[in-house]
């Protein structure tokens, strides 16, 4: 019996590999673009970067060092050079596919750094299995720019697993609806119509903004923005500004909102500072042809009829006012339930104390008649109203 040589009995103590096989290596040695395994096989393996990751130019000496064992999968015997060609990605992709198959049976949801932003949507890798999160199912509301994700980590489940395709589809959407529906739940257990709660501006409108309660969005009116009047909401408001809001009215899972709070009302002291006989200073807000609506103080307007403007006759008020003029003015009327309040300038112009005039009538018993003044102008103006 013949004896075996060295070279034979080394080659017989090494083991035997398969492609496809998965087994367990040393490394050896590490480049920016390589790593060196000892296999237990004649030959050691070669894993290069391509075949570590997915992701582009990763430098290896920061992620793989000598010493260290991993498992890796045959990817070819011998690339014609005697050397083993290994692979980590694709057998991390095996196990991916499984963890993935599991993660959309079981609706689990998952976490993942967004490695990508494309133009139609996001895309994650959960161990070395690419997955894809289109634009639609990013959010629950429309969103133009996806890069304020970029290096992220989001949470989704598997909408869609196709392993034949390649075809893995996660959904952030339904996640936020889901959170949305228990906040909601929640905040409607806890507020009621005259509570004061803190929201988020998330949208401003011509006719109104949005307010983010924690799971619902109130909307505050145009009307609903303050005492006085606003005229553009956007000059007022900025989406993310945080607001003090008052629960005017809830409607099903519509919330109407108020910053008109009671105790800053400009009607509260309104009754002696525009009593009748008051006389008040303020500016031209606005004009119909019937009169001028006179700003007194921010929540409260009162009107200047065209007839108590001036003592001749005047056809409509923009004829003598500007919008933004000062004018004083005397109060005649005040209206504290309808919220209303009547001015004359004529007022001032006229003295306050009653006055007669003696005129001698031609009758024929020669009386003298006594007029009163007051009486006359109050006339006048009646006839100039019409």
């Amino acid at each position: 019996m013949s004896e075996l040589t060295f070279e034979q009995m080394l080659e017989e103590s090494l083991k035997t590999i398969h492609t496809g096989e998965v087994i367990e290596g040393t490394i050896i040695d590490v480049k920016p673009d390589e790593a060196i395994l000892n296999i237990g096989y004649k030959s050691d393996g070669i894993l290069t970067r391509n075949e570590y990751t997915n992701e582009p130019n990763v430098d290896l000496t920061t992620i793989l060092n000598p010493g260290d064992k991993m498992e890796v999968k045959v990817l070819k015997v011998n690339d014609g050079e005697g050397q083993v060609l290994l692979t980590y990605k694709r057998l991390a992709a095996d196990r991916g596919n499984k963890r993935i198959e599991e993660a959309f049976n079981n609706k689990e949801v998952l976490t993942a750094k967004v490695s990508q932003v494309l133009d139609g949507g996001l895309s994650v890798v959960v161990d070395e299995v690419r997955i894809f999160i289109p634009a639609s199912l990013v959010s629950d509301v429309y969103e133009k720019d996806l890069n304020k994700y970029a290096g992220q980590d989001i949470e989704f489940v598997i909408s869609e697993y196709n392993p034949k395709r390649r075809r893995y589809i996660g959904d952030r959407k339904q996640l936020i609806f889901a959170k949305k529906a228990d906040m909601q739940k929640e905040l409607f257990a806890r507020i009621s119509v005259g509570d004061v709660v803190e929201g988020t501006v998330k949208n401003v409108t011509d006719f109104g903004a949005f307010i983010d309660l924690g799971g619902v969005d109130g909307l505050l009116h145009i009307s609903e923005m303050s005492w006085g009047r606003v005229e553009n909401p956007k000059k007022v408001f900025k989406v993310g500004e945080t607001l003090k809001v008052l629960i005017k009215d809830i409607d099903g899972t519509k919330v109407a909102l108020s910053l008109k709070f009671d105790d800053s009302n400009p009607w509260k002291s309104a009754s002696t500072k525009y009593a009748v006989g008051n006389e008040v200073t303020g500016k031209v807000a606005r004009m119909t042809d019937f009169g001028a609506f006179i700003e007194l103080e921010p929540g409260i307007d009162a009107l200047l009829h065209v007839s108590q403007i001036a003592k001749e006759h005047i056809e409509k008020p923009s004829d003598v006012l500007t919008v933004g003029q000062e004018v004083t003015a005397k109060v005649v009327d005040f209206n504290e339930e309808g919220k209303k309040i009547s001015l004359s300038i004529k007022a001032l112009l006229v003295p306050e104390a009653k006055e007669t005039q003696t005129v001698e009538t031609k009758g024929d018993d020669s009386d003298v008649v006594s007029v009163d003044i007051d009486a006359v102008i109050a006339k006048q103006e009646a006839e100039d109203a019409e």
